[in-house]
């Protein structure tokens, strides 16, 4: 989970695993395992529902903080751009 997330919600933890296709990037699934992961389901069903790909929802606009950013920067790990989280090198 994004820090802003965490830091919205008080909570020490939490995992958003979002898997895609190689090469198009499109998503294929995604698991939520926080407190309030009701809160971020309805965006990820929607995204895969309409067969967006990683860059469609890293350049989603969510608002900071918020538990929803923590859904757009997960992807923004998987496509190595995130801003709020180490990554590995």
């Amino acid at each position: 989970m994004a820090w802003s997330a965490q830091q919205a919600l008080e909570a020490a933890n939490g995992t958003i695993i979002i898997m895609a296709e190689n090469g198009t990037e499109v998503l294929l699934g995604v698991t939520i395992i926080a407190p309030h992961a009701a809160e971020m389901i309805g965006e990820a069903a929607l995204a895969l529902e309409m067969g967006a790909t990683l860059t469609d929802l890293a350049e989603t606009i969510h608002p900071h903080p918020s538990l929803s950013e923590a859904l757009g920067e997960s992807a923004e790990v998987a496509l190595a751009k995130a801003i709020h989280v180490l990554l590995p090198t």
